[in-house]
């Protein structure tokens, strides 16, 4: 029986739990999404770059939405100027961070004086910068971690791989963390941010991150060694945990509970990408200091 005490209402079985849960939208996203990437991802060069400017400009778009929900009014069209700029210096491996960076500071400043108000005016400004750096600069990453073994002369095919590695371990932990605390789910992670996620789905999600890490190591990504992905996937698990934390953080500021409903049972773009706007710069840093 699933049901609790007499006369309660019965628990449902776990394919219920799952399916209440929304795990059909999600696995035909999966389905359909992960063969585009994989492509896209191995041909490279500007294919890859129209889909991360793609990312970055969605996910940026939704942050700046939530940001007007809370009343406040960024700049976008600079905000999606200096974001993108940022992503085509990446391709170019003139990564002029300083530049575009200064270059957005001035601008929104002074777009800020032409407004006319004071109530508000730092807000406003630092909203803005916040969206550029947070989907623009490590969204660049994706970018600058494809390039990466190309630009020390490795073969390309390698970029690709590392960019799978950071996109699989990622998403093992998401997936992991999601069915683990559906299926196991009791002690509350973080209440006063998520209350939805679990310590067991945490754990789970390490677990996942880690074994995935592991698998790679062994297949593909011949530039680790079967520990070293396994340790690599434990720590992208970890930063994968974070990233969610963090915009699950800003969206319970925000007052909404998904930044959009693009991708079916998976709200928006940075819903989807929050884990890995985290993992990308760790694994890009660790891979120019250890591998190329």
């Amino acid at each position: 029986m699933n049901g609790g005490g007499a006369g309660g209402p019965a628990r449902p079985s776990a394919v219920g739990r799952f399916l209440a849960a929304g795990i059909l939208p999600r696995l035909a996203v999966i389905v359909l999404g992960v063969p585009c990437l994989y492509l896209i991802t191995r041909r490279g060069g500007a294919f890859f770059l129209g889909l991360v400017a793609l990312v970055i400009l969605l996910g940026l778009r939704e942050f700046y939405d939530l940001m007007r929900a809370k009343g406040y009014r960024p700049f976008a069209a600079l905000g999606y100027f200096s974001a993108l700029a940022m992503a085509v210096y990446a391709w170019r491996q003139e990564v002029a961070v300083p530049l575009v960076l200064t270059a957005s500071l001035l601008a929104i400043m002074a777009r800020e004086l032409l407004r006319g108000e004071q109530r508000h005016a730092l807000t406003h400004m630092a909203v803005t910068v916040f969206g550029i750096m947070y989907l623009g600069w490590l969204g660049s990453h994706l970018v600058m971690l494809r390039q990466l073994p190309a630009a020390s002369g490795a073969p390309d095919a390698v970029g690709a791989q590392m960019v799978f590695f950071a996109a699989l371990v990622t998403w093992a932990n998401d997936t992991g963390a999601y069915l683990a605390g559906i299926a196991l789910g009791r002690h509350p992670l973080a209440p006063r941010i998520s209350p939805k996620k679990t310590r067991e789905g945490a754990l789970g999600g390490l677990v996942a991150a880690a074994l995935v890490g592991w698998l790679c190591a062994r297949g593909f990504a011949g530039f680790l060694t079967p520990l070293a992905g396994g340790l690599l996937g434990l720590v992208a698990g970890v930063v994968a945990q974070l990233g969610d934390l963090v915009e699950s953080l800003i969206k319970r500021d925000a007052g909404t509970k998904d930044t959009a409903e693009l991708i079916p049972g998976h709200g928006g773009v940075l819903d989807r990408f929050d884990s890995l706007l985290f993992v990308v710069p760790v694994l890009y840093y660790w891979f120019r200091l250890f591998i190329v």
